[in-house]
């Protein structure tokens, strides 16, 4: 059974069925993959104004559910800077910081299959492979340009979709303390 949260005035309700949401102008995407609605501990979706000074209070609230859930345990300072800065490029680049514009994101958690974290935004869209890499050249010392660097750095699995107006980034679940690796002899 999934475990649903979802935070209204304040409250979080946990393990209640949740009513359908008003339809969005911009639908959270969906949390796709290996990821199964009957197999989630955690699923959360909001969309938001291009705004940047919502990205602070959302992460905080994201972040307060995955520690709750038991999402990424010891990786969760990873999922929160990945977090940041993909919404950070949504807001700024996808839809050019206007507030009227939404961006919506999704998390979802597996106690098998880890966190999956979507960021969707209304804009064109880009090429990932053709953003300069920040540690090559003149481009080490620009004050910009590092946010997918990173990501690609922090998480486990991170792909571009919808034509680069879609992340979904991935961390793998960690292993309790003590308890060994499956490679391990």
């Amino acid at each position: 059974m999934a475990l649903s949260a979802e935070t209204s005035a304040g409250e979080r309700r946990m393990n209640e069925p949740q009513p359908p949401s008003p339809p969005a102008r911009h639908p959270p995407p969906p949390c796709a993959g290996d990821f199964h609605d009957d197999e989630l501990i955690l699923r959360f979706d909001e969309v938001i104004p291009a705004d940047v000074s919502v990205i602070g209070p959302l992460v905080e609230r994201v972040m307060g559910l995955v520690r709750d859930f038991g999402c990424a345990v010891g990786e969760e300072h990873t999922i929160e800077l990945a977090l940041q800065e993909a919404l950070a490029n949504a807001v700024v680049h996808g839809a050019g910081g206007d507030a009227s514009k939404p961006v919506a994101v999704s998390v979802a958690c597996e106690e098998d299959r880890g966190i999956l974290v979507v960021v969707r935004d209304p804009g064109p869209g880009f090429d990932p492979h053709k953003i300069p890499s920040p540690v090559v050249g003149e481009n080490i010392f620009e004050s910009h340009g590092r946010g997918i660097y990173l990501i690609n750095r922090l998480m486990d699995h991170v792909e571009f979709a919808h034509g680069g107006t879609e992340i979904r980034m991935r961390k793998n679940p960690t292993e309790p303390p003590g308890e060994p690796s499956p490679d391990s002899p």
